[in-house]
């Protein structure tokens, strides 16, 4: 999280011109619809507005989604899959050639610092690149019966027209994610991104656009009535899965809309991961990988440390230290190169944190550093460390999302591993600790789809990511992200 000056400086020059050529509305059958750009995009760093987008009919232009979608779909999954491959491999390499675009949309438009920014350029181009070297390794295998001279053919073949729904806080990587595996399954798809970040969306479509993928393959729905799109889409029974990241409550509702046609569904879901600190960690690991996986990307994710759980035995040194690193992150909008804690995405997030905060305290936690809001203008939040949470407070059960780090301390492993377990959720965990018995012991007690031990960053677009519990179905990236987007055939042959 240091920061950088070895980027284009983000200039009033440079944001007017390049927020002048980014598109600014939906994304249908190869082009841009244009119309009145109406739906404002706020800059968090100071609460105005960025830009304004087209706000588009949502089940009008999602319908109109669908059918482009449906009208490519059959040619696309026809498509040889080297074609395929080299399509997304194109993409892969236009993404970096316009990372200064693209990093510096994400900066503007959610927030985050610069230079993460630029690492979400670099990890959400890798998923395009994996699946486009998945796209030529699609599974299938042949052996003959064992009771019968008769063979067994075992094909995959793609799911069909997808909806992909994606959330705020990783404007590029989780479009993606999303689209990479869809495409090189041979799916076609209508992506619907988050309306207060739709420009990064906007700049992906035309990325991949240029790469070549044909028309209808890739549609992109920007509306503020995310209901109204979802709910006519998953009607349809031409649309065959659904694929959403965002809160559990609202992947319960489309997990129950999408029963009626019995669709194929992802969902990576709300997370609430714990950091357990074991008494065999070393310290100065411990704390960078804390402050990775609570401070990066301005606390504003699902795998984000949402609570910690401190062995006694090492709990003042890790403080000391947590609190020691937390008060030198730099507070400031994103666009700042001296930044390395950005905003939030809006007033609503800052009020939810500061909820939070004050519902521990109460409880008879105490503020170690931070605390506040941000001076001025924007929706800024203080790194706040808190100390003697106690477990009956709200930041154990609720996700933060934001730069709260609640400390606990326990006196012993097997108390810190209940307490890590005592969720409806099960999205990500991390362990702090040397002793390979000690950890061994407690990964494969905790409840969670990831865990990273020692690390504070565990993502990977070949590694499979999603929960288990509340948190979610399915897996993102890996080999297991492109089955997500395969059906099975079983075909019998006489030999």
């Amino acid at each position: 999280m240091a920061p950088t000056t070895a980027h284009p400086a983000l200039t009033p020059a440079r944001i007017a011109e390049l927020l002048e050529r980014t598109p600014r509305s939906s994304f249908v059958d190869g082009r841009f619809l244009g119309g009145a750009a109406e739906l404002e995009v706020l800059d968090p760093a100071s609460g105005a507005v960025l830009a304004q987008v087209v706000d588009a009919d949502a089940a009008a232009v999602g319908t109109k989604a669908l059918d482009a979608a449906c009208a490519a779909q059959e040619a696309w999954a026809a498509t040889a899959p080297r074609e395929r491959s080299e399509i997304l491999r194109r993409a892969f390499e236009l993404c970096h050639e316009r990372a200064d675009d693209l990093a510096a949309l994400m900066t503007l438009e959610m927030g985050k610092p610069l230079a993460e920014a630029y690492g979400e350029v670099t990890y959400g181009a890798e998923f395009l690149r994996w699946f486009s070297e998945e796209a030529v390794r699609l599974p299938g295998r042949f052996r003959h019966a064992p009771a019968a001279a008769e063979g067994v053919l075992t094909t995959a073949r793609p799911v069909g027209p997808t909806l992909l729904i994606t959330p705020w806080n990783f404007p590029l990587s989780m479009g993606t994610r999303k689209i990479g595996p869809a495409l090189a399954a041979g799916c076609t798809v209508v992506l619907k991104p988050a309306q207060k970040t739709p420009l990064t969306s906007l700049a992906l479509m035309a990325i991949l656009a240029e790469a070549g993928v044909p028309d209808g393959v890739v549609n992109c729905v920007v509306t503020s009535d995310s209901k109204a799109l979802s709910t006519a889409l998953l009607a349809d029974p031409r649309l065959r899965k659904v694929s959403f990241t965002g809160s559990t409550a609202v992947g319960r509702s489309l997990l129950a809309q999408s029963a009626e046609h019995v669709l194929r569904t992802s969902m990576e879901l709300g997370g609430n991961a714990p950091f357990l600190v074991l008494p065999s960690a070393d310290i100065d690991t411990a704390v960078e990988a804390a402050m990775l996986a609570k401070f990066r990307n301005n606390g504003e994710a699902c795998t984000a440390a949402n609570r910690f759980y401190v062995h006694s035995s090492v709990a003042e040194e890790f403080t000391r230290r947590l609190v020691e690193r937390t008060a030198q992150l730099v507070l400031g909008p994103g666009a700042d190169p001296a930044s390395t804690l950005g905003p939030l995405i809006d007033e609503a997030a800052v009020d939810s944190v500061q909820e939070l905060m004050s519902d521990a305290v109460e409880r008879g936690a105490r503020v170690l550093t931070g605390g506040g809001r941000g001076d001025g203008q924007g929706f800024f939040h203080e790194a706040t460390v808190l100390a003697d949470v106690p477990l009956a407070a709200r930041v154990h059960r609720e996700e933060i999302f934001g730069p709260l780090a609640p400390v606990t301390v326990l006196d012993d492993v097997e108390a810190m591993i209940a307490a890590a377990n005592d969720t409806e959720f099960g999205l990500m965990a991390y362990v702090a600790g040397e002793d390979l018995g000690e950890v061994t012991h407690v990964t494969g007690r905790l409840e969670a789809g990831i865990i990273a031990v020692n690390l504070g960053v565990a993502s990977d677009p070949s590694a499979p990511f999603g929960g288990v519990k509340e948190s979610g179905l399915g897996r993102e990236g890996s080999h297991e992200g492109m089955a997500e987007f395969l059906e099975t055939t079983y075909v019998r042959l006489p030999l």
